[in-house]
């Protein structure tokens, strides 16, 4: 199964693991389906580290009356717990898409995308698939990358969005 994340930046192919981390992956497949990642911003930008999204929270799509908490949530409402796979699934290379947490079973709808190597994460933060598209030199990655933030790692000036997302059965269908 891939998704593609249609951002601002260009287009950015994903493989989910729905075999090896089945309750992560049904997750995040479940949030793109119903179009809560649609027009959230990338919120958190480090150089040579990691791309952030994914805060339901703040998807300009949703309504006031709309109970979605600060930070975004999952499917079932709250957090879930972590689904760890190592040492098969390591924090090794550009491209490595992981649930973004506060700590043990803290995942909701946060994510992110590995900008190189973060082996100090294995163990921590659970990983759900791999760029497969879009993490090539000059693609919507390294432009994403390259965005001026400020210390904190948030963007300034235009925005960086994932505008919408497509489910993929086949992880090389077009």
């Amino acid at each position: 199964m891939s998704v593609t994340l249609h951002t601002t930046y260009g287009d950015i192919k994903i493989e989910t693991f729905c075999e090896s981390v089945p309750k992560t992956a049904e997750n995040f497949l479940a949030l793109a389906a119903q179009g809560a990642y649609d027009s959230t911003p990338f919120h958190r930008i480090i150089a040579d580290f990691i791309v952030q999204g994914g805060d339901t929270s703040l998807s300009t799509k949703h309504t006031s009356d709309q109970s979605i908490p600060k930070g975004g949530s999952s499917i079932w409402g709250g957090f879930f717990e972590n689904e760890i796979r190592t040492p098969a699934l390591r924090h090794n290379a550009r491209g490595v898409v992981s649930m973004a947490n506060k700590g043990p079973g803290t995942n909701g709808s946060q994510f992110f995308i590995t900008l190189k190597e973060a082996g100090h994460l294995d163990g921590k933060n659970t990983i759900f698939g791999k760029v497969i598209d879009g993490a090539q030199e000059e693609g919507p990655l390294e432009k994403l990358e390259r965005l001026p933030v400020d210390k904190k790692g948030r963007p300034q000036g235009e925005k960086a969005l994932i505008e919408s997302v497509t489910i993929h059965a086949n992880p090389i269908a077009g």
